[in-house]
């Protein structure tokens, strides 16, 4: 059975999986709930890999596969499809999300295997599964935002997983409300793409966007608008400014959560979006400029808050934030490939992070805070070097897989065909603070002195289902950004080359999508081979990265009481940095207790006390006199009916007649 004609069953494997474990998994042992959700999401991921086979076999004029299953929605010109596509871009996003999530439940049966609710978190993780792959597969955007909402589902349930832990579940909650905002102005940015195309078909969309010209960079048009409403979703699922305030607190979920779901997958979803409009986006250069500008403002702000966090999961949190502004800025900068292509390496090598966080943690005890730790290295070694490996890629090391993809997002940013000087230098800047804030968290982790009682803190290295992952992951961090490696020396990025067909495909004006491939050639200059590589070895981002690496080993390796004293000198802006900029403050004061004071005083003790419940206890107050009262007629004295009786008739008489008087 042709798998690529039946894309369904990449949904409904682990969508099974979910349904199994939920229901019956209580009264299963670990090793069957450990055989259906990893089976599961394996099957899935093998279908996944026939399909792209089979992808490829199609003619070559062929660039995307769709299938119609069944009508979904129909009310009178509004019709929505279950419908299915693939084409180059859907197969980059499937491969990181099956790859990624069979390593992450593999990772989870040694992580959570103590927990309580074991085969719960089997059932959540598989359920995420399902949603982010409708929302990958997704040939219309309505079934997109059906993937979307469940997954801010699934994240809401995995966050607040220990329920009665009440950190977790204020974090649960954050996360979803916070969610929520951007979400409506997605709701409404699909209302107002159905008003204007009639359809919300991707294909039939970006046929009809193909035929508009360009927007303004003045004015705002409907597309500039319907690009902003739908970039507001974005906001709030990749936690950009100002709704990235969810992600730091959703590291109370388990470690594996933090790794698929809030560095590896969910949180990309954004960035996939708008990549996957770009039809749209495109044409709309105000929203475009929006994109890269929240993207690149994120990029630093987040690297700032970074420097100064003690929380090892929590640093990488800001760190997740901050890369992902990279994917919008690559982007928002017609990049669309290079931003596609950080979300990649980024899945590979943030995943690996995480992980490897969860292993120091494991061997810490739960122990989470950076100070409490020191002299690992040689206690995990395993642990130690993948993320290492990890934490080099993140921080663009030349070789590594963030240094291919993060350099061609900041390329683009600076000389291509939608350059900006004050983006790039954000981006820079924010690689700079990259590179020390992640070889700090390595210095306070792994070297220096032990700074915990060895007796109370058994270190161990994890078990192989933990460490595994962390090998296959640090490889991948490794060579996974060297298709790119071609372009350092003039010649094919093979990652850009293989989804050109995609943003080729509804006339992007040319060179948007090739981002910096096109830039060098400026005035007919064709610079060497061993010129475009020197380059690129030593251009800017390396060159901070390297000052990162360096600057943070002098002050935690080298004078290991420097940056207290730093700290003491600069009190103020440590403490800005600390406390995060008191965002969480300024949402408290400005939005959060006003809305609690008026729900209390206004909507509770007004609305629902005196309006609502007193209509109602007065309306029972007034039948309750009146009845007393007309019982009292109920006397059993005939007299007293006779003359009731007599009044009631007078009273009739009396009406009928005036009645007849005004007829006449």
């Amino acid at each position: 059975m042709p798998i690529l004609e039946h894309l369904w069953i990449i949904l409904a494997l682990p969508l099974a999986g979910a349904a199994l474990n939920g229901l019956l998994g209580k009264n299963w042992s670990k090793t069957i709930v450990n055989s259906i959700g990893i089976g599961s999401v394996s099957l899935a991921f093998l279908c996944v890999l026939e399909a792209i086979r089979e992808f490829s076999m199609l003619p070559a004029g062929q660039l995307s596969f769709f299938k119609h299953y069944f009508n979904w929605m129909s009310a009178g010109s509004f019709q929505v499809d279950f419908a299915l596509q693939m084409d180059h871009l859907t197969i980059v996003m499937l491969l990181v999300v099956t790859f990624v999530s069979l390593l992450v439940h593999i990772y989870s049966t040694g992580y959570m295997a103590h927990e309580e609710g074991y085969y719960r978190f089997f059932a959540y993780l598989n359920l995420f599964v399902f949603f982010m792959l409708t929302l990958v597969l997704a040939a219309n955007i309505v079934l997109m935002f059906m993937g979307w909402e469940g997954v801010g589902l699934c994240s809401y349930l995995l966050v607040g997983f220990w329920f009665l832990k009440q950190s977790a579940i204020n974090a649960g909650k954050k996360a979803f409300i916070t969610t929520r905002i951007g979400d409506f102005g997605f709701t409404v940015g699909i209302l107002l793409l159905f008003w204007t195309f009639g359809s919300v078909d991707f294909g039939t969309v970006f046929a009809k966007a193909a035929n508009m010209p360009a927007e303004s960079t003045t004015q705002a048009g409907v597309l500039t608008w319907i690009c902003l409403l739908l970039f507001a979703g974005a906001i709030g699922k990749s936690a950009q400014l100002p709704l990235y305030v969810w992600l730091p607190d959703a590291m109370e979920g388990p470690t594996p959560v933090s790794a698929l779901i809030h560095a590896a997958t969910m949180v990309t979803a954004g960035v996939y979006m708008v990549a996957r409009m770009h039809a749209l986006f495109s044409r709309a250069p105000i929203a475009m400029f929006v994109v890269a500008a929240v993207g690149a403002i994120t990029a630093f702000y987040a690297a700032t808050i970074g420097l100064v966090q003690t929380d090892i999961k929590k640093v990488l949190a800001y760190s997740t934030v901050s890369q992902l502004g990279y994917m919008f800025l690559g982007c928002g900068v017609g990049a669309y490939a290079a931003g596609i292509f950080h979300l990649m390496t980024h899945a590979l090598f943030k995943g690996l992070l995480f992980l490897a966080a969860g292993s120091v943690i494991h061997a810490m005890g739960g122990e989470q805070d950076m100070r409490n730790m020191g002299g690992l290295r040689k206690r995990i070694p395993v642990t130690f070097w993948t993320m290492f490996i990890g934490t080099l890629a993140i921080a663009g090391i030349p070789g590594f897989a963030g240094f291919f993809s993060k350099d061609e997002i900041l390329d683009a940013a600076g000389s291509g065909p939608n350059a900006h000087i004050t983006l790039w230098l954000l981006g820079l800047a924010g690689a700079g603070l990259t590179s020390f804030y992640m070889f700090r968290l390595i210095f306070l982790t792994f070297f220096g002195k032990l700074r915990f009682d060895e007796h109370k803190v058994h270190v161990h290295e994890s078990p192989r289902n933990m460490t595994v992952p962390l090998m296959i992951l640090a490889l991948l961090a490794t060579v996974g950004g060297w298709f790119a490696a071609p372009h350092l020396v003039g010649k094919t990025d093979y990652f850009e080359a293989f989804l050109h067909p995609v943003f080729a495909a509804y006339g992007v004006p040319a060179g948007i999508e090739q981002g910096v491939s096109l830039a060098g050639e400026a005035g007919g200059i064709s610079p060497s081979p061993a010129m475009e590589l020197f380059h690129a070895l030593t251009g800017p981002p390396v060159v901070l990265a390297i000052i990162g690496l360096l600057v943070a080993w002098w002050f935690y390796i080298r004078q290991p009481d420097a940056p207290k004293k730093l700290a003491e000198r600069a009190h103020g802006l440590y403490k800005l940095l600390l406390d995060k900029y008191y965002v969480d403050e300024i949402y408290g004061a400005a939005i959060i207790r006003p809305f609690l004071w008026i729900s209390t005083n206004v909507l509770w003790h007004v609305v629902d006390e005196r309006v609502i419940d007193g209509t109602v206890n007065g309306v029972a107050t007034v039948a309750r006199e009146v009845g007393g009262k007309a019982r009292e007629i109920q006397s059993g004295n005939a007299r007293s009916y006779a003359t009731w009786v007599v009044i009631g008739a007078v009273g009739f008489t009396v009406l009928m007649l005036g009645v007849w008087g005004m007829v006449r």
